[in-house]
């Protein structure tokens, strides 16, 4: 496989150095990640396993495009989605409770927002973000990436993405050294 088969190679070089780094860090601690994502498409999922000889921290993605996907495959119910929409935090964390408990994973990463224009009334680049360890508490970010286009929302949702889910590694190892 050459340089240019791979897609992180097309991507700006922070997203691959942090990528990198998140699986180097899941590696030596031997634990794996999971995602489920929306408006990403599965591309956080795509990148964690474009790395190779570290691909194998990657145990598995859930690409949950449509409420009828998140509901079947991660077990969200369809009322929680009607009540506060499928882009919301309430919609986030259960998407990485879902992830967690339908893997083996120790780190789960969720992601539901507009990566675009959307319906009317729907916030451009507004993006739900959920990380949680196994047996941990989720972290919950809320961005505001704005209207800068598609792939613009989706990059920006790759960093913080990856950035959530080192935190969420090393929030496992602290937990290890300290024994809580």
């Amino acid at each position: 496989m050459t340089a240019t088969d791979r897609l992180i190679d097309r991507l700006p070089d922070d997203i691959e150095q942090h990528v990198r780094a998140l699986l180097a860090r899941a590696c030596n601690d031997q634990l794996t990640l999971a995602t489920a994502e929306s408006c990403t498409g599965g591309l956080v999922g795509a990148l964690l396993t474009d790395v190779e000889g570290m691909s194998h921290a990657y145990e598995r993605g859930f690409i949950v495009y449509t409420d009828e996907a998140k509901a079947a495959l991660l077990g969200i119910p369809h009322s929680l989605i009607d009540m506060h929409g499928a882009v919301s935090r309430e919609v986030a964390l259960a998407m990485v409770e879902g992830a967690l408990f339908h893997s083996r994973a120790d780190v789960a990463l969720a992601v539901t927002g507009f990566a675009g224009a959307g319906a009317a009334g729907d916030e451009p680049g507004l993006v739900h973000l959920a990380c949680q360890r196994r047996g941990g508490s989720p972290d919950h970010r809320e961005a505001h990436f704005g209207d800068i286009g598609r792939a613009a929302i989706r990059l920006q949702t790759v960093r913080t993405a990856v950035d959530m889910m080192r935190a969420a590694l090393e929030r496992v190892a602290s937990a290890a050294v300290t024994g809580a």
